[in-house]
Formats: C-alpha cells, sequence, structure tokens
C-alpha cells in the first residue's frame, strides 16, 4: 500500500511541480521581453531630460556630411540652443551601456528566482500530493485491515464534501451491506443446521430407542411412520433451500405470465385446508400479466396464500388481490409486532417457537417470496394490520407500479 501511495505521489507531484515550474518560466520570459521592449525607451527619456535634444531613438546612427568622424580633442563651441554631435554620441553610448547592464542583471536575478522557485514548486507540490492522497491512504488501510471479524468498522472520513469524500461514504456503504449480507448467512447458516439436526436427532432416536429389542409389528409400524414423517419434514427443508438457491440465481429466460390466474390456482389449491382450519378466503383478480418464470411465480403466490392459511385463527380471513398495483395478500391471525416484520423475511425466522406440529413449515416461505420477487425486479414489503391482526404482504413489479 504504501508503495503505491509513494508512485502516485511521485506522479502527482510530477505533474503539480511541471505545471508550477512552466508557469513559472513563462512569467519570467514574459516580464523579460515586457522589460526588454520598454527599456530602452525608458532610459533615452531620462537621458533627455538631461540633454535638451530630440529623443535617441530619432538621432542619427551616423553623422551627416560636415560632422567630423571622430571626436576632437577640445570641443568645438555650440550654437546656444544646438546639441553638439560629442554630446550626441555620449548619450548613445550611455543609454545602449544602461540597457545592456540592466538586461543582464534581470536575467540573472530571474534565472535565480526561477531556481528558488522550482525548488519550492516540486516541495509545495510533494506536500499538496500528500494532502490530497491522504484519504486514499486511509480507505487502503481501512480495506486491508478487513475481515469478517472487523466488518463493523467504517472510515468516517471527516472533511468537506468532493470526490474522495462521497468516495469514502460509498465505501462505507458498501461495507454496510456486506456485514448485514455476512450476518444474514451467518444466520442462515446456524438456522439451516439446526433445523437440519432436529430431524436427524428424531430419527436417530426413533431408530435407537424405538427399535431397541424385539419391537411388536404394530411398534415398529408406528416408528415406521415416525422416520416416513420426519424424512418429509427434512425433504421440505431441502426442496425449499434449493428453491431458495434457484431463485437467488436470477432468471435465464421470461415468459409472459397470468399472475391473477396463477393466484385463482393457488387459491382453488388451498381451498380443502382453508375450510379444514375454518379460513374464508376470498380473491380479487384484476389482470397482471409479469414477463418471468411461471414456476416461481406460481410457487410465491402459493407461499403467500399458504402462509395466511396457516398463520391465522379460527373463522379468519384471507384476501388475495392481484392487479396493475401487484398481489397483495391480507390475512387476519396473531398481533405482530412491526418490529419483527422485517425478521419475517430472513430463512428459518418465525413468528413464534417452532412446534413440531404437522404442517409448520420450515420458516422458509417469505424468505423464498422475497427471493422470487427480486428475481423478478420486484420489492416485497409487508406490515401489520391495525385490526383484527395478522399481516399484509404486497408484492411490486417493476413495470406495474
Amino acid at each position: 500500500m504504501r508503495r503505491v501511495v509513494t508512485g502516485e505521489r511521485s506522479r502527482l507531484t510530477a505533474l503539480y511541480g511541471g505545471l508550477l515550474l512552466l508557469a513559472g518560466g513563462l512569467l519570467t520570459g514574459v516580464v523579460y521581453l515586457l522589460v526588454k521592449e520598454g527599456l530602452y525607451s525608458s532610459i533615452s527619456v531620462a537621458i533627455t531630460g538631461a540633454v535638451p535634444a530630440r529623443r535617441l531613438e530619432d538621432l542619427p546612427t551616423a553623422f551627416p556630411s560636415g560632422y567630423p568622424s571622430a571626436v576632437p580633442a577640445s570641443p568645438a563651441p555650440t550654437v546656444p540652443g544646438q546639441v553638439s554631435p560629442e554630446m550626441l554620441t555620449v548619450a548613445r553610448t550611455v543609454s545602449d551601456a544602461a540597457e545592456s547592464a540592466a538586461l543582464e542583471r534581470l536575467l540573472t536575478v530571474s534565472l535565480i528566482v526561477l531556481a528558488v522557485y522550482a525548488v519550492l514548486s516540486v516541495a509545495l507540490a510533494w506536500w499538496m500530493a500528500g494532502r490530497v492522497l491522504r484519504p486514499v491512504a486511509v480507505i487502503t488501510e481501512t480495506a486491508r485491515r478487513l475481515s469478517g471479524e472487523n466488518l463493523h468498522e467504517r472510515i468516517a472520513l471527516e472533511g468537506p464534501p468532493g470526490e474522495l469524500k462521497r468516495l469514502a461514504d460509498t465505501f462505507d456503504g458498501m461495507l454496510g451491506r456486506m456485514e448485514r449480507l455476512v450476518s444474514a448467512q451467518q444466520r442462515f447458516a446456524a438456522n439451516a443446521a439446526h433445523e437440519l439436526r432436529t430431524p436427524v436427532a428424531v430419527q436417530r432416536a426413533a431408530a435407537e430407542i424405538g427399535l431397541a429389542g424385539e419391537p411388536s409389528p404394530e411398534r415398529v409400524a408406528r416408528i415406521r411412520e415416525k422416520l416416513i414423517e420426519v424424512a418429509d419434514d427434512s425433504e421440505r427443508i431441502i426442496e425449499g433451500l434449493l428453491l431458495l438457491a434457484a431463485s437467488d440465481q436470477g432468471l435465464r429466460e421470461r415468459r409472459p405470465v397470468a399472475v391473477h390466474e396463477v393466484a385463482r390456482g393457488a387459491v382453488d389449491a388451498l381451498a380443502a385446508e382453508a375450510a379444514e382450519r375454518g379460513v374464508t378466503v376470498t380473491v380479487r383478480a384484476r389482470p397482471l400479466t409479469v414477463d418471468g418464470d411461471a414456476v416461481l411465480l406460481d410457487r410465491l403466490v402459493h407461499n403467500l396464500v399458504v402462509n395466511g392459511v396457516r398463520h391465522n385463527v379460527p373463522d379468519g380471513r384471507v384476501e388475495v388481490r392481484t392487479g396493475p398495483e401487484g398481489i397483495e395478500v391480507t390475512n387476519t391471525g396473531p398481533e405482530v409486532p412491526p418490529d419483527t416484520v422485517p425478521l419475517l423475511f430472513e430463512p428459518f425466522r418465525r413468528l413464534t417457537a417452532r412446534t413440531q406440529a404437522p404442517d409448520e413449515g420450515a420458516g422458509l416461505g417469505l424468505s423464498i417470496v422475497d427471493s422470487i420477487a427480486r428475481a423478478h425486479d420486484a420489492t416485497t414489503e409487508a406490515f401489520p394490520n391495525r385490526e383484527g391482526g395478522g399481516l399484509t404482504v404486497r408484492v411490486r413489479f417493476a413495470a406495474h407500479g
């Protein structure tokens, strides 16, 4: 991690330092050219103030005919108000010498200042790159340190809003989702092991105790029925787990499915069980067609209706509604605490403790509903009813509101 950060810091330092040095060089060159262009004019104005004559740039570079080519040993008399050729020659010589000395001095000072500026630019660029990359180093160190035991840690980067702040917040959000996923997987593994261990223990006890010695044919028949019942429970759990795994993988192909017809079929299939439990089931099926898997959608609706029928009270009600808004199943039943509702969508989670009663189920019903809904790009929500107890579960499909 340190090598990566150092490499990026070196590249940013080279970039920032190069830009600052380029800007300094251009500034020095522009100043030198501007000074060079105006320096001779400024010197000529200063000298003209001391020598009353025309501007030096208007003076001839060679004397006209009649002037001597060399300066005589003694100055010739001049007419008042007229500049002698000797004075003009001296003024031009002084102006050229002053310009050359000033430009040479300016160039020397500019190069020294530019060298110092280059050193300061590199140091400043190195510091700036370190400041910019510090959050990246924090994110990298946190990612390197994370494991299944400390997913609760967060970067919690402090600072003004910006790209790196959003990156750190996004990373924190990802860690939160990973923590919830890992926790859910751990609970799933523990609950699955517990659910599968129970039938195995029952089978072992039936074989060791029920069939010990020389059991009678009647006793063997009872043990046989018990073993078959336990095997059926285990088979239902395994089928539920396989269905949950299949729906979590998504859909390979989609075909139009008339969900309202599926709802009517599910209610008809459970009519006998509902009548046996004294539960009235009503259907209000408005047209709803969804692109998806017919088998999975049938299991989704079936699980919702089964959940409403079995987790109910005598003389209870179940209402199944379909339409453009999706699927909604409402049932009466025991009071459901609001904080318990999200837990019901986790595998092997029940409202009450397991009683080993017939047709109790494995606690996978709503978790399978949620998984199938997600495979069809749908959302699942549930909330306890205000009157009559029970639960309302609603599945909304993306293309239908």
